[in-house]
């Protein structure tokens, strides 16, 4: 029983070995592909990371800023921040909440980088993502006081007075060539993908049990058999 569960074991960590590196691809591949508008209708199976343009303006007075963190200059290290999610009227007049990227928490301030706010029209390229689950790690939002931990869609669209927004948001584009905050394009394709890692430890483990296995059964089968009493 217990063979047949280490060796289950593997076979699923191979299985979901080849649904990350499914998963990887076709967030490269999308990334990479000519943006579209964006369809009419939020479906995370088929649309989660598509690469979309829109057209409109940012409300840049209602936006939210979620805790995060973000790679830093530094191999290794990373930068202590915010993302900054910002509602987004499109031309047709619907709502859609962008996040802009990553701000440093001494940036929190929107006075302090007003060089990289966007005034007037403008258009958004990036990727749709769904609203991010909140895990048992992860502190509750307080909408109140605008505290934020995890990019909740419906949360934080209703919070900000647009309930009706869609029910995804958009990740911005990293801006070639910009040195202002936000930076855009933070998602990052390099996902830990250490399936086959962790296949060979059960794998490994179950052959450990088999050879043990293998040992006493030898060592029963020829060890010789004891003297009957008188």
């Amino acid at each position: 029983m217990a063979l047949a569960i280490l060796l289950g074991l593997g076979v699923w960590q191979l299985e979901r070995k080849g649904e990350k590196e499914a998963l990887i691809a076709r967030i490269v591949s999308r990334s990479q592909a000519e943006p579209v508008p964006p369809p009419a209708d939020w479906n995370p199976a088929r649309d989660e990371f598509e690469h979309v343009r829109v057209g409109g303006r940012f409300l840049n007075d209602r936006e939210t800023l979620v805790h995060g963190l973000a790679a830093g200059e530094t191999p290794g290290r990373a930068l202590q921040g915010y993302y900054v999610i910002t509602p987004f009227r499109r031309d047709d007049g619907s709502m859609v909440l962008v996040n802009r990227g990553f701000v440093p928490t001494e940036l929190k301030n929107q006075a302090d980088r007003r060089d990289g706010l966007v005034e007037g029209d403008t258009t958004i390229v990036g990727l749709m993502r769904g609203s991010e689950p909140r895990t048992m790690f992860v502190p509750a939002p307080d909408p109140v006081r605008n505290e934020w931990f995890n990019r909740d869609v419906p949360g934080i669209a209703a919070a900000r007075g647009f309930p009706e927004a869609a029910p995804y948001l958009i990740e911005a584009d990293a801006a070639p060539g910009s040195r202002t905050w936000p930076r855009g394009g933070q998602l990052r394709v390099d996902l830990p993908n250490n399936h086959l890692q962790y296949a060979f430890t059960w794998f490994g483990i179950a052959a450990c049990l088999l050879g043990v296995f293998s040992v006493f059964a030898w060592k029963r089968l020829n060890e010789p058999d004891a003297p009957s009493g008188a």
